[in-house]
């Protein structure tokens, strides 16, 4: 198997052991990248010369010589970050994301920035400034979104690892879809300066940039090199990194819950989640039937603040310019239109209601810390599909992501591991979320259930 499918951890372990020098596994990459992006079309700032330059001049540390890419809405100095639209074509920011900063201080080398929808609103990637990302499982379905163009890289062996962001499952989602691992970080654990756009308002507890990777411990070494408080960051939590370990983990009572009672889910992922639960049941955790009754009231309030908000936030750049933007941006303001304007008083109001359904959820996660549960009701889908039967009930788009959903406006960790199957040969992940602050808890289990299932090279790999 090429080395560019090796876990970080053990790409890391080869270049200290001198069994291939930064250099080369660079040159592994750019190989992968260049004869299989075009059919991705998952890395859109790429250049072989600067990825070569900075083997040539790494500096040391826990990342060193690793590569890596970063979605295109997080600032790296000198690479095109136009988060997918093209009002903001040929944007290059002079500074980099403080994550990003922490990334390149660790000793990695960035390979290039991946494509993501246009201002992050959608489920696919998809855009009209550098086109769709395809799944390297079968290149007729999408990657998913926001953080598409990440999952397509790392699964398809461009990239060790790397960056996405995720205020409504766009980290989990697309890893679900391409069979690789994820994690939605507690907000404020990793640095949110220079994520476009910036993680404000709402936005500070329902965003988070999470790592992506093809391992639980790929995704624990990121997190522990790039946590951590950032002073200028007023929502930055000042939280040292403590690794939970298995017998620690096992500590907590997990419930699990195959649907939300409301949208049902594909008879692959029930089937999924039932063999994590298993899974973990034989590592010796306790493992029980719960799901929390909030979690729609939760729900709602992430569609005002996400979409609500979202289409009022982004305003001001698009007014007068509507024609140039793209259909999928196009099908999420007229959703976003057709709710009743918000007011300063019903603004207030859910603000308001956000802390008191975060406590309900909070009070009833005592019992059950972790929660396993579905990333969406369905596994990949084709580009612009929009609804989908399921159980004999029409499902929609926004409706089938719901399970990513909840944990947002909870602003509490959620990982993700690839477990299953669909009849069509597509993955399926399942989702481990906790309480705000456990993230080290929640790798700690996912990796338990990992330890059964795992990552599968995709056939345009093998």
């Amino acid at each position: 198997m090429s080395p560019t499918f090796l876990p970080a951890t053990e790409q890391l372990a080869l270049i200290r052991r001198r069994t291939i020098t930064p250099g080369e596994l660079a040159e592994e990459h750019i190989t992968r990248i260049q004869r299989l992006n075009p059919q991705l079309n998952a890395l859109v700032d790429f250049d072989p010369e600067r990825v070569r330059e900075q083997a040539r001049h790494l500096r040391p540390g826990p990342l060193s010589g690793l590569p890596v890419t970063v979605k295109s809405s997080i600032a790296v100095a000198g690479y095109r970050c136009e988060i997918g639209s093209v009002l903001n074509r040929g944007s290059v920011p002079e500074k980099s994301a403080v994550v990003v900063e922490r990334l390149l201080q660790a000793g990695a080398i960035v390979l290039g920035t991946t494509n993501c929808p246009e201002f992050l609103m959608a489920y696919e990637t998809e855009n009209l400034l550098h086109g769709s990302t395809r799944n390297p499982w079968n290149l007729e379905y999408s990657a998913g979104g926001s953080s598409g163009g990440e999952s397509a890289a790392i699964a398809a062996g461009l990239s060790a690892a790397g960056l996405g962001s995720d205020s409504g499952g766009s980290v989990r989602e697309p890893a679900h879809f391409t069979g690789i691992c994820a994690l939605k970080p507690t907000a404020g654990r990793f640095p949110a300066a220079g994520h476009l756009p910036p993680c404000l308002g709402p936005f500070a507890f329902l965003g988070a940039i999470g790592p992506m990777a093809r391992t639980v411990a790929d995704l624990a070494l990121l997190f522990a090199t790039l946590s951590g408080q950032d002073p200028t960051d007023a929502s930055s939590m000042p939280i040292p990194h403590r690794a939970v370990t298995l017998a620690e983990a096992k500590r907590f009572p997990i419930g699990w819950f195959e649907d939300d009672g409301l949208v049902p889910v594909t008879a692959e992922t029930r089937a999924a989640v039932q063999s994590a639960a298993r899974a973990l049941e034989r590592h010796g955790f306790t493992v029980r039937p719960f799901r929390p009754t909030a979690l729609e009231a939760a729900r709602k309030l992430w569609w005002t603040f996400f979409m609500q908000c979202g289409a009022m936030l982004y305003g001001p750049a698009i007014r007068g310019r509507e024609d140039q933007l793209s259909p999928t941006f196009r099908d999420f303001l007229s959703i976003a239109q057709a709710e009743i304007p918000l007011t300063a008083g019903t603004l207030l109001d859910a603000w308001v209601e956000s802390d008191q359904v975060r406590a309900r959820l909070l009070d009833e996660m005592r019992e059950f810390p972790i929660l396993l549960c579905p990333v969406c009701s369905i596994p990949a889908f084709r580009p612009f599909e929009r609804s989908w039967i399921v159980e004999g009930q029409t499902v929609g788009y926004l409706d089938a992501m719901r399970y990513a959903q909840w944990f947002n406006l909870l602003a509490g960790p959620a990982a993700v591991v690839p477990v299953g199957r669909s009849d069509a040969g597509l993955p399926i992940g399942v989702q481990v979320a906790g309480r705000p602050c456990a993230d080290e808890l929640v790798l700690a289990v996912a990796e338990a259930v990992e330890a059964e299932f795992g990552f599968v090279a995709p056939p345009l790999s093998r």
